[in-house]
């Protein structure tokens, strides 16, 4: 049985973003969009808070600057800029330490360690993501998004 996003969301008040949510939610993928989306209305309405890395804004901007496409960009930017209840971390030495710890523990890629290592630093209980190489994290409970279709 498919893990509920309502569920999760009930465990843990304070919740960590990937950069897959945002491009999911932005872009309407069709799997994956009414996940996204009852995410951001939770965090929107105040039932949840959320938090990012600035990574987020980095690892979004990189296919719409490829594809020349400004109007993606800013949609990307704006949305992710102006969110309310959506709490940025930026990179800061703890969390350097604590990603690099957690990437030397479980094998992670750089940009997972960073989500993850930002996520713990602000005090989210729960992450989401798409990647089950994250799953493996003990120090936070991580949702898998393909685990909830």
């Amino acid at each position: 049985m498919p893990y509920s996003v309502e569920l999760f969301l009930k465990k843990h008040y304070r919740i960590a973003l990937d950069t897959s949510v945002f491009i999911y939610f932005i872009e309407s993928h069709p799997d994956y969009f009414p996940l996204c989306n009852r995410l951001f209305e939770a965090v929107e309405h105040s039932h949840n808070k959320a938090s990012t890395s600035t990574l987020s804004l980095l690892e979004v901007l990189v296919q719409p600057y490829r594809m020349n496409n400004e109007e993606l960009a800013i949609k990307f930017y704006a949305l992710m800029s102006t969110y309310p209840h959506l709490t940025w971390l930026d990179m800061s030495l703890n969390i350097a330490d604590l990603a690099a710890r957690l990437r030397a523990k479980y094998r992670l890629r750089t940009p997972d360690s960073i989500q993850a290592a930002s996520a713990i630093s602000s005090g989210a209980t729960g992450f989401i993501c798409n990647d089950r190489a994250v799953k493996k994290i003990e120090e936070i409970d991580v949702l898998v998004l393909e685990e909830c279709l």
